[in-house]
């Protein structure tokens, strides 16, 4: 029997329009198919209809299933929704395509014109579950058999280009290639002025500029919509874009080519690495290639693909950057980069990331026929201040709208570029919809701001659940939705009517960006507040914010205020002056989480005034919500006791402790790290006395206000405070000091005592957590003259109430998972026996896998799972992707002893894409708190900038009014107080890094582990058991310490419910 393309030709040109490969291919192939049919290509949905009934073989009808259960839904009626509206789109990236499908699915006709002739982007996307769905609904796999098949979730930018192409193409999408968009061409004033719900008349409507001069149809084609999804470089005209800046960053990519081979296919996928969880991995990266990485990730797709952060330093020993230059573009431009040097950087990098196991990379080739490796900076982001626009002129409504890139760059290693791409094009069209329903500018404008406000919040996690039913609306995408968050009021910025006077921009008003009205006390609400929590104390009295504080006396009293129990007052008769203010300021330290800005010599000498004013206000803003209490001090459970900053203040100190007992008794010979030779070397002869608060104790500059940073009773300009090896920032509780030279340095470079072989060897990584049993405390100011034991009793240490911790909180302690499924039922309370609690946790879960052992039950459910899932094969099958050998037998033991081996085949599959999903999330968590870390650290250089202004301005001796005066203080004291809002949530994040560093300590204590629980007890020699006793011990200490961070979590909590809403410290 014939096969149909045999018999008529059309069939041929409608599967090589599936199975091509290459942009003008499937070009080629569709005009064919078109002339085959006796069509004209983009001529909309009655094309599509025309394509559908002359295609009737079975190959055919399953796409056209696909595509008409898509067209069904109720948002499109039956493609009359956009009916007479034209529009134009800009730019065939995968967010331009897709916007095109969803306009060409309502009826629109849809005119698309993209610069560039050919699909030549081997990088790999990300994709979120929605996306994969979304995909396979268009019929994906038709196009790409392996769409989906591997134990990640991805797919390179030209496959999906290739896909949407053709999905675009059979919808009735016109196509113009080489063609650049320079601009609007308004319509002449002869015009007449139309009704917009209406097709303009002829020579009345919008038109664009193209380049080169395009043919006569396109350049005569008017249209009222314009898409813009031409990337971050172009924005159209009238649209505002905000740079969101961070530190330096350079990402490198490189495409290597994928034979295919038994070897290749056996190396397994990197979700991503992070240095700010996974140190270990980066260290020997570095001393075995001399490689400095920030994080890296592996796909397997139509390249080996690899995506890496590299620091600059190490890029510029290694040759890769000839020169450091200050500015970004001259940094990384083509001058600057040395090819062949990129080249054996991104090789090397991959070598060992794969352990040597993809063989010889050969890289591929990018669009101009060179090695597809590239350096780029990622720095800054930009992101559009509104989404949407509506320009009139002469009676013709424009309506404007951006997606992708030009829209908001994404963030690479979170891996949202083309999901909230894709949200975004829906969201585009819905406006459309919306504006071809007749509803007016304003409403369609003010209905898509509040769809933007939401696109920077959505993850897999908050968005609906069943990815099956989304759709065009909104609501089946968005839980909570509010379509009138953004009201048309606030939008008349966004319509610009030509004969409408100028309205002022939201984001250009001069009170946007003030705090709202009381959130900063004046100098005299200051004072007030500090006489009412003084007030009643013996030898105590206010009456300015200089030298009443001299004493130390009002210091000690406002720390006694607010956390009461630390120290009588009676006991200060007789403390001098400078002992009463240290011990002040260290346990507002130590207690309260309130950081020095002077120190006591300057507070008790009364010569630093603006910075006594700057400390108290730290004390206004993080208690001023306390109730005060005429008749005594605050109870104990005062707000901003429980604050990430003092949590982080114990952590930090319980390091240093430990590691002072540590060298104690393994005393160290070990020399002390040799800095790279480009790093500047300070003796620690240098440094300056504690006292000195406005000196810089590492490179000896004056100190502003906003710039000192306290560490150890000594004050540092942030930038100044870095590791003395890499350079790196300095985070709280990730840094040590080492005794011997002085210096400080990160915890990966932090030089080691001598070791032991006992359960003291954990390095300076494994530090613990600050428990309730430890005396934090700093000692009380000694009496002069009193006995030092004996005569004189001293108050006994405010107790610490033991927080008991519930079944589901036990579980923490022994998942991956800080924050359990809540769907899951809560498993019993683990034994507190090491050997045993240890044990349980391993055989109980999967530690590190995000999932309990499965019974045969859970083994059909997932089994159907699998099945059911939009990532499963359906036209295809998988590939089977490999283990490492101790995950293999692991997951072998598992199945051989549950008798599950040959029921449930695709078990095996399903637990691997789990963990790599649970790693995936891991890592883009860390990618978003060092992000975070980075705009947080750019944010700060600016205040300092302005609080260094400002202080000069407050300490010259000029003539300027008082009022003035007052105004710079008030402004200074605004600085200070987004300083302290910014450190505060610096510190947040921080402990968010102790989670994800005990995560990934658990994860790999559970893998070696493993390896000795898997073998046989007869088999083991003396030394495997003592070994495997460490590891228990270790996995123990690590429970423990996550026990810690809970306990810190529910204090805070209990804090905030004791103490009502209020602002923390």
């Amino acid at each position: 029997m014939a096969s149909p393309t045999s018999i008529n030709p059309a069939h041929a040109h409608f599967e090589s329009v599936l199975q091509a490969q290459l942009c003008q291919d499937v070009l080629s192939s569709f005009q064919g198919l078109c002339r085959a049919l006796g069509l004209e290509p983009g001529g909309g949905l009655p094309q599509y209809h025309k394509i559908k009934a002359q295609l009737n073989y079975w190959s055919a009808k399953s796409l056209w299933a696909k595509l008409d259960k898509r067209a069904s839904q109720p948002v499109y009626q039956q493609g009359r929704a956009c009916t007479g509206t034209k529009c134009l789109v800009v730019g065939a990236g995968p967010c331009g395509l897709r916007a095109a499908v969803e306009l060409a699915m309502l009826g629109a006709r849809v005119v698309l014109v993209e610069k560039r002739t050919k699909f030549s982007r081997h990088n790999v996307l990300h994709l979120w579950p929605f996306t994969i769905h979304d995909l396979r609904a268009l019929g994906a796999k038709k196009f790409y058999g392996r769409f989906c098949t591997g134990s990640l979730d991805h797919i390179s930018i030209r496959q999906l280009q290739l896909l949407l192409l053709k999905v675009a193409l059979l919808l009735g999408v016109e196509i113009h290639w080489g063609v650049t968009f320079t601009g609007l061409q308004p319509p002449p004033r002869k015009g007449a002025p139309s009704d917009f719900h209406t097709p303009s008349a002829p020579g009345s409507g919008w038109r664009a500029q193209l380049q080169p001069s395009p043919p006569a149809q396109l350049a005569n084609y008017e249209f009222d919509v314009l898409i813009s999804a031409a990337g971050g470089k172009f924005v159209p005209e009238g649209f505002t874009v905000r740079e969101m800046r961070g530190k330096l960053a350079i990402g490198i990519t490189a495409n290597f080519v994928n034979g295919r081979t038994v070897e290749e296919t056996q190396v397994p996928e990197i979700s991503g690495v992070a240095r700010i969880y996974n140190q270990s991995f980066f260290q020997s990266l570095l001393k075995a290639t001399g490689i400095d990485l920030e994080n890296i990730v592996y796909y397997k797709d139509d390249t080996h693909y690899f995506v890496m952060t590299a620091k600059k330093q190490c890029l510029l020993r290694l040759g890769v950057l000839r020169q450091d230059w200050p500015e970004t573009d001259r940094l990384l431009g083509s001058a600057n980069v040395a090819p062949e040097a990129l080249q054996r950087f991104a090789r090397a990098a991959a070598n060992f990331a794969t352990h040597g196991k993809l063989g010889k990379l050969e890289f591929a080739q990018d669009a101009h026929g060179r090695p597809d490796v590239s350096a780029f900076d990622f720095t800054s982001m930009m992101r559009a201040e509104s989404s949407a626009r509506v320009q009139e002129k002469h009676g013709a409504r424009l309506l404007l709208g951006l997606v992708g890139d030009c829209l908001v760059e994404p963030f690479w290693p979170l891996g949202t570029g083309v999901a909230r791409g894709f949200l975004a094009a829906f969201d585009a069209a819905w406006m459309v919809k919306r504006w071809a329903e007749g509803a007016g500018p304003l409403e369609v404008l003010a209905e898509r701001e509040s769809l933007y406000q939401l696109l920077s919040q959505t993850s897999p996690e908050n968005m609906h659940r069943n990815v099956a039913q989304y759709g065009l609306d909104p609501a089946s995408r968005y839980p909570n939705l509010n379509l009138r968050a953004v009201t048309p009021s606030q939008v008349r910025d966004l319509y610009d009517v030509e004969a409408k006077e100028p309205v002022q921009r939201m984001s250009d008003k001069t009170d946007s960006r003030k705090p709202a009205t009381g959130s900063v006390a004046t100098q005299e609400e200051l004072l007030h507040w500090c006489q009412e929590q003084t007030a009643g104390y013996p030898g105590v009295h206010v009456t300015d914010l200089s030298s009443s504080w001299a004493d130390g006396l009002a210091l000690c009293a406002l720390v006694h205020r607010l956390r009461p129990g630390l120290l009588e007052p009676s006991e200060l008769q007789g403390v001098g002056a400078l002992e009463a203010t240290s011990w002040a300021l260290k346990m507002a330290e130590h207690e309260l989480g309130i950081t020095p800005v002077l120190s006591a010599q300057a507070m008790v000498a009364g010569n630093d005034p603006l910075g006594l004013i700057a400390y108290l206000s730290h004390f206004h803003s993080a208690f001023k919500s306390t109730p005060h209490n005429p008749a005594g001090p605050v109870s104990q459970g005062s707000p901003g006791t429980a604050s990430a900053v003092l949590f982080l203040g114990k952590l930090q100190r319980t390091l240093q402790r430990t590691r002072a007992q540590v060298e104690a008794e393994t005393p160290s010979t070990e020399e002390p790290p040799v800095p790279e030779p480009d790093v500047p070397v300070t003796p620690p002869s240098q440094y300056q006395e504690a006292s000195a608060e406005d000196l810089c104790a590492l490179c000896g500059e004056h100190l502003y206000i906003l710039e000192r940073l306290c560490a150890n009773g000594r004050f540092f300009h942030r930038s100044c405070f870095r590791c003395h090896i890499c350079e790196a920032t300095l985070w709280p509780s990730g840094y040590g000091q080492h005794p011997g030279d002085g210096h400080f340095y990160c915890l990966q470079h932090l030089p080691q005592p001598g070791h032991k072989e006992d359960s003291s060897d954990r390095g300076p990584e494994s530090q613990d957590l600050p428990t309730h049993s430890e005396n934090n405390m700093p000692s009380r100011p000694s009496i002069p003259g009193a006995p030092q034991e004996g005569t004189t009793p001293v108050p006994s240490q405010p107790t610490r109430q033991l927080i008991r911790l519930s079944s589901p909180e036990r579980q923490r302690l022994s998942s991956l998972h800080l924050t359990p499924d809540p769907e899951m039922e809560a498993p019993p309370k683990p034994p507190r026996s090491c050997s045993v609690l240890a044990r349980q946790a391993l055989e109980g879960s999967f530690v590190g896998w995000g999932m309990p052992v499965q019974s045969p039950q859970v083994l059909v459910a997932v089994e159907k799972e699998e099945e059911e899932s939009p990532c499963s094969s359906d036209e295809e099958a998988e590939e089977d992707v490999p283990l490492d050998s101790d995950t293999e037998q692991v997951l072998w033991n598992l199945a051989k002893n549950s008798g599950t081996m040959n029921s449930y085949p695709t078990w095996r599959r399903t637990l691997l894409r789990r963990a790599k999903e649970e790693e995936m999330k891991r890592f883009c968590k860390a990618q978003a708190i060092q992000r975070r870390q980075n705009e947080i650290e750019a944010a700060l250089r600016e205040l300092e900038a302005k609080g260094m202004e400002l202080e000069l301005a407050l300490r010259s001796r000029s003539s300027s009014p008082e009022q003035q005066k007052a105004l710079w203080l008030e402004q200074l004291l605004q600085l200070v107080q987004k300083k302290n809002s910014l450190v505060a949530e610096e510190a947040e994040l921080m402990i968010t890094v102790q989670e994800l560093n005990l995560e990934e300590k658990q994860w790999q204590l559970d893998q070696e582990l493993r390896t000795y629980m898997n073998r046989e007890e007869t088999l083991k020699t003396a030394a495997d058991r003592q070994a495997e006793d460490q590891v228990l011990r270790k996995l123990v200490d690590v429970v423990n310490q996550r026990d810690a961070l809970i306990r810190f979590q529910e204090e805070r909590r209990l804090s905030e419910l004791a103490s009502g809403p209020g602002p923390q410290g």
